[in-house]
């Protein structure tokens, strides 16, 4: 396949996590190949959040799947992580910023809720990587407008998609609404990379 994606959880899930099953769906039915991960931390204890000591590990286990994408003859490989996941994928993007062709970021935690001033983006005039941002217009991690405030820092090409009435998860538990936001962010993700 020409087109590959590594996509991992978020600090309270796995790599069976229901949005993540749906994106996978979504990007086979376009003819792409979904690695889905788990983080070390989620390898080494099946609950409870990760360390953050140890998310140096987590980012080792992210490129050591990339690297096995590679060789099963991907020519583009994509990054992509919902919450705390895409939060580790954006700081390997920036300390590697060749690794991989792009970056989907799901719920991407900007600062833990009510803490607007508490920011995770000190990594990000370091990330010259194309990334596209999927949010939900009711994330306590952080508003649309904190968002695209925080965008402003990365000095490649960026773009911010908000899914209406969605909180972290991004969907609700239905599964006709879990598939219809995978469809949206999939075709959202192709058309950001045109």
């Amino acid at each position: 396949m020409d087109y590959s994606l590594v996509l991992t959880h978020g600090a309270g899930s796995n790599r069976d996590a229901p949005l993540l099953q749906a994106l996978d769906s979504a990007f086979q039915r376009v003819g792409w190949e979904v690695f889905r991960i788990n983080l070390a931390f989620r390898e080494k204890r099946p609950s409870g959040p990760p360390f953050p000591a140890e998310a140096q590990r987590d980012r080792d286990g992210l490129h050591e799947a990339v690297t096995r994408a590679r060789q099963s003859g991907a020519s583009n490989i994509y990054l992509g992580g919902h919450s705390y996941g895409g939060r580790q994928c954006s700081i390997l993007a920036s300390e590697s910023p060749d690794l991989v062709s792009g970056l989907l970021l799901l719920s991407y935690p900007l600062h833990p809720p009510g803490h607007p001033d508490r920011l995770r983006t000190a990594h990000f005039p370091n990330l010259h990587t194309q990334s596209l941002f999927v949010h939900g217009s009711r994330d306590p991690f952080g508003s649309d407008d904190e968002l695209r405030s925080a965008l402003k820092l990365i000095p490649a090409r960026t773009s911010l998609v908000t899914i209406e009435g969605a909180g972290h998860d991004l969907a609700s538990r239905s599964a006709s609404r879990l598939n219809q936001v995978a469809e949206e962010i999939v075709a959202s993700f192709l058309e950001f990379l045109r």
